[in-house]
């Protein structure tokens, strides 16, 4: 089975509960196990300024899926969700993005892991530390402590949410 890092956010339509859901649907989905969530950082947007901060978290999961099955897999949750593509880092009731899975490093059309921009944004950073440490290291060699270093803080901050791990009698 595959360790996957999934990035999940959102801002709009009560960012909290739609999290909540994202998590809870991957927990029911068979080929998904989750194992471990974050705790719940609130940031300004990366784009736009115009819109609401974010709430992101992530979560730890195994699966036999391959990545771009994980993919459609967390695609149609964000459809589910009512996920409507907008002007680009705008708005978003909800935002499922792969992060890391396993140590590959996989760039096709519709998939690149790790993530673009996972090693400058502190709001995918802090939930990775939560998750796997600071001494952690990327498919490229880096230190997840040492990435956040050098990350701007960008006013991010813990919030007082809690993502509960989905038991599993739901599974």
């Amino acid at each position: 089975m595959a360790i996957v890092l999934i990035g999940l956010g959102a801002n709009i339509g009560n960012p909290m509960q739609q999290l909540t859901r994202a998590l809870q649907t991957l927990s029911q989905h068979s080929d998904i196990e989750v194992q471990d969530v974050s705790r719940v950082y609130r940031s300004a947007p990366l784009g736009p300024a115009d819109q609401p901060d974010f709430l992101n978290a992530a979560t730890k999961v195994s699966t036999h899926l391959h990545p771009e099955a994980l993919l459609n897999a967390v695609k149609s949750i964000e459809q589910q969700q009512g996920r409507v593509t907008g002007r680009r880092w705008g708005e978003r009731c909800i935002d499922l993005d792969i992060l890391l899975y396993d140590s590959i490093t996989l760039k096709t059309e519709t998939l690149c892991i790790p993530h673009p921009g996972v090693s400058e944004r502190s709001f995918v950073l802090d939930p990775l530390i939560d998750l796997l440490g600071r001494q952690f290291k990327m498919p490229s060699g880096e230190e997840l402590g040492k990435l956040r270093a050098l990350c701007p803080e960008g006013g991010i901050q813990v919030t007082d949410f809690e993502l509960l791990m989905p038991s599993s009698a739901e599974n």
